[in-house]
């Protein structure tokens, strides 16, 4: 009774949502303050209900758990225990499930269905169907999103993501025409500068895209930056904040960046004047730092989203597991690890450390107080050495922490290789940007030094790592842009930033 009960009053809490997404001022009631914990309410009866739905519906997923011995989800109250659901993921469910057996009736809709892939940057590229209810919800999601953030006025953004097949092309471009001129442009620099010179500075740009790219476009193109007024929409992969003050001190007018991935959903958190001032007061304190934060190392992302669109819990190891709230989902995802590293942390909880630290006046206003994502990026995205891990985010803060690296790198990647002895030791190799010559930089100079200096202070168990690295102490390397291991690569996916050595 009790769970006849709480799908009924779902299924009237999707009505509302549903009705709410045809007007700005109704969608603006789903994000007010004060609704936190009816929030979290709806965000966990909703994830029961997909869990129930795909259960009888969903092939693979009832032979799953079937696999797995599961018997039922107990509701107390009419609070269902969402965590006793076995977790799924890329090995055990998406690889071990045709894609059709992981769809709604055991195939693929006949029609209004996107079908994109990953990129591959892992490995071989998945393939992900998206039904037209869920694309329909997401582009208006993406629309009031955007106009929250920039407000109202004529947009005209330029799609700079991977086009063809990937999940950030062709939705992307889909997801703005509504709200804006729209171009999709890809990943190509000419194009890029071409429409800005062709339209002119009359224009609000959006452009969006992999940081990487986008910082390549900033340093390369013979624009005046502070002539345009150009916003940056990042996605695929986190940036530092070094980053952010080095593209903002080009001329770009702001920069925010959304959380997604493909096995799940394009926007599922997002990046504002609130979390930005966090991120920056963060970086500046830190005891701060110490007390928010759970791993050492570069900032995480940071985050707002909708428990009630995405119920995410955080297991022993640190990874966000993921539950797809919303209904219409051709392939629903129920309790979905993507090993991600993070944790979240209530708006009301931070005031009161904030209020604890005298830094209440230190942060831009939240307008909601939806949850914080703290996003520490992939936890397989790291090297070890002598006991610590070092990840992509700790050499990019470093890069951006020293103006003549800033400037000059156009990508690195991290690796660590034995000796005959069995010893490790790291190496980090940086690709330098088109006009700059390897002379420059030589390699075992006072620069070295001072890059692994500024390591230490990010990463404090490198700190210990390295005072034990007594006769292999790590490497800085240089290469000429497009030379070596960074020749071909392919700028439409994500950079690689972990060499693996067979």
């Amino acid at each position: 009774m009790k769970k006849l009960i709480l799908i009924t009053y779902v299924s009237f809490i999707d009505l509302l949502v549903r009705a709410s997404l045809f007007s700005d001022t109704t969608l603006k009631l789903r994000y007010m303050p004060g609704f936190n914990k009816l929030r979290y309410f709806n965000g966990r009866a909703r994830a029961y209900k997909q869990f129930v739905r795909a259960r009888k519906k969903v092939p693979g997923y009832g032979a799953f758990l079937s696999t797995a011995n599961f018997d039922s989800t107990p509701v107390k109250g009419l609070k269902p225990d969402i965590s006793c659901i076995p977790v799924t993921d890329k090995k055990n469910y998406i690889n071990a499930f045709s894609i059709d057996e992981r769809c709604i009736d055991g195939k693929i809709p006949a029609k209004g269905v996107i079908v994109d892939e990953s990129s591959g940057s892992s490995g071989i590229p998945t393939n992900w169907v998206r039904g037209k209810r869920e694309r329909m919800v997401n582009h208006r999601l993406i629309q009031f999103g955007i106009t929250n953030l920039l407000g109202k006025e004529p947009i005209f953004v330029i799609n700079a993501f991977a086009l063809g097949a990937w999940a950030t092309g062709m939705n992307i471009t889909m997801s703005c025409l509504k709200f804006s001129k729209v171009k999709s442009t890809g990943p190509d620099l000419a194009k890029i500068i071409n429409t800005l010179e062709h339209f002119g500075t009359e224009h609000n740009y959006l452009v969006m895209g992999y940081p990487p790219f986008l910082k390549r476009l900033v340093d390369t193109a013979d624009v005046d930056w502070q002539a345009y007024n150009v916003t940056l929409i990042f996605g695929g992969e986190p940036m530092t904040e070094g980053m952010r003050d080095y593209l903002l001190n080009k001329g770009i007018k702001k920069i925010y960046s959304s959380f997604g991935a493909s096995d799940l959903e394009l926007n599922i958190a997002h990046e504002n004047d609130f979390t930005i001032s966090l991120r920056r007061l963060l970086r500046e304190d830190q005891e701060l730092k110490q007390r928010v934060l759970k791993y050492s190392g570069a900032l995480p992302m940071v985050f707002q989203f909708n428990p009630a669109d995405f119920w995410i819990e955080c297991n022993e190891s640190g990874e966000l597991i993921f539950t797809i709230c919303r209904p219409g989902y051709a392939s629903p995802k129920i309790r979905y690890n993507i090993y991600d590293k993070g944790h979240v942390m209530q708006v009301k909880e931070l005031k009161e450390i904030l209020k604890e630290f005298n830094l209440s006046d230190k942060i831009t206003l939240s307008q909601t107080d939806l949850p914080i994502l703290f996003h520490y990026g992939r936890g397989d995205m790291t090297v070890s050495f002598f006991g610590s891990n070092i990840s992509p985010n700790d050499i990019q803060e470093v890069i951006f922490m020293m103006p003549e690296l800033a400037r000059s790198t156009n990508s690195f990647y991290l690796e660590t290789i034995e000796d005959s002895k069995a010893d490790k030791q790291l190496i980090v190799s940086i690709e330098l940007a088109e006009n700059i010559t390897t002379a420059d930089f030589d390699e075992g100079t006072s620069l070295t030094t001072d890059f692994f200096i500024q390591l230490e202070k990010i990463n404090q168990d490198f700190k210990a790592a390295h005072a034990m690295a007594v006769d292999n102490k790590p490497v800085l390397k240089f290469y000429k842009y497009d030379s070596g291991n960074f020749a071909n690569s392919d700028i439409r996916i994500k950079t690689k930033y972990i060499r693996t050595i067979s």
